[in-house]
């Protein structure tokens, strides 16, 4: 399986106009931690779901169980209605990272899909994408995100920093600071001027 970003819609459903946004790990890949990374619009299963796996089912075998962790979702329903069939819903609690999500298929296996929050910036999101389908990477799907919670703070506090530099190389600073140079240097440099004269 290739690293896929999806740019339409895999069925028409409320959302027929958005992207589902999904990018699956290259076909071949050794086997991974995380399989690939999800980015839902809501932290609604029975809205998510019948889109996310009507895709996933011709590519992995008709999808018939998932499981997630109930931390994140307000509501987890016990099946859900997809193209022609029925996915059961289940949940873990201590057993399942919270930011993952099991899918299971019953000719073919298992995947594991991080769970990117929607509410995640796109500049983030993307970040979190290419790790997780990149097969060389051994986080966890909570490692991920403490990676790019982490990622996200430098780079916060280095656009501070900048914006610090910047505003101190335009007189910030000094315009609230009493002069630095000595009187003498300020008498001597206004003394100058008049003796030219």
């Amino acid at each position: 399986m290739t690293a896929t970003m999806l740019d339409r819609p895999a069925v028409e459903d409320r959302a027929s106009s958005l992207p589902l946004r999904l990018m699956l790990a290259p076909a071949g890949a050794a086997p991974a931690l995380i399989d690939g990374a999800w980015w839902p619009r809501s932290r609604d299963l029975t809205a998510e779901l019948p889109a996310l796996t009507a895709l996933l089912d011709p590519l992995w075998g008709r999808i018939t169980r998932v499981t997630v962790n109930p931390t994140f979702w307000p509501v987890i329903p016990r099946k859900v209605p997809v193209a022609g069939h029925v996915v059961h819903v289940g949940w873990f609690k201590a057993e399942q990272d919270p930011h993952k999500l099991l899918l299971l298929s019953y000719t073919t296996g298992r995947w594991d899909l991080l769970v990117i929050p929607p509410e995640t910036g796109p500049a983030t999101a993307a970040r979190l994408m290419a790790a997780a389908t990149d097969p060389s990477q051994s986080l966890t799907a909570s490692g991920l995100i403490q990676e790019a919670e982490l990622f996200r703070i430098a780079a916060e506090a280095d656009w501070d920093s900048t914006r610090e530099t910047v505003w101190d190389s335009e007189g910030g600073h000094d315009s609230r600071r009493p002069a630095s140079t000595p009187a003498e240097a300020v008498i001597d440099h206004l003394a100058t001027p008049a003796e030219g004269m």
